[in-house]
């Protein structure tokens, strides 16, 4: 099997060359394309979440010799989330070459957090099926170093920190509500409120839910001083 002019530019992004080909467009394939194709990469992506996680805590204790599991886990958590899997896969570029049906191409599937880190997952998976452990390795510190050697010191996410310094004081944990939802379907805009009990609160809005309520707590966090 030779790879397309597209894939073969996206292999070299990676940083592997596949010796089996397959592997690569199975990874790349979405579900949405299981009526076409019978191999896809949630199996794949399965394997990959394990290998980053065991590349990822093998690097944050090589880096940090003297840290406390209470300090890596926290980073670990980081490194390895969703967000930082679908920053890795912008990178290189991994949504302009997925294999999605109709449905999730209408939808605005490439630009998809959940599909692009799903994917960079079944892509590590790919490669560590191709050529081994150590291959698999390379790929991931060759995308993923820089953020091992620039994660925080205390790097829990900003939701995490908010509902611990709530907790702290005795108070319930934050609530968030959706206050706006704009743009088309394929391409949403939500605008997210935490409120603790005291009645303060912030809001912020971002691309995915997700990132909306982490911006809503971080801004919530420095009204309250940490």
């Amino acid at each position: 099997m030779k790879l397309s002019v597209q894939l073969t530019g996206f292999a070299a992004r990676v940083g592997h060359d596949f010796a089996d080909p397959a592997l690569l467009v199975r990874a790349v394939t979405h579900s949405s394309m299981s009526s076409v194709h019978r191999d896809d990469n949630q199996r794949l992506e399965f394997l990959g979440d394990r290998v980053l996680g065991l590349v990822i805590a093998e690097a944050l204790l090589q880096a940090d010799p003297g840290a406390a599991e209470g300090l890596l886990a926290p980073r670990y958590n980081a490194l390895v989330r969703r967000e930082t899997c679908a920053d890795v896969a912008r990178e290189i570029g991994l949504g302009e070459v997925l294999k999605l049906g109709r449905s999730e191409m209408q939808s605005g599937g490439r630009r998809k957090e959940a599909l692009l880190a799903d994917a960079m997952e079944a892509v590590i998976a790919a490669v560590y099926y191709d050529a081994g452990y150590d291959a698999a390795r390379k790929v991931i510190l060759k995308h993923w170093q820089p953020r091992v050697g620039s994660v925080a010191a205390d790097a829990r996410d900003a939701k995490t920190a908010l509902q611990e310094w709530a907790q702290g004081r005795g108070a319930p944990p934050p609530v968030y509500t959706e206050v706006a939802r704009t743009g088309p379907d394929h391409q949403p805009v939500f605008t997210i409120r935490v409120t603790l009990e005291s009645g303060e609160h912030a809001e912020a809005t971002a691309g995915a839910k997700r990132q909306a309520e982490q911006a809503a707590a971080q801004a919530l966090l420095e009204r309250v001083g940490q």
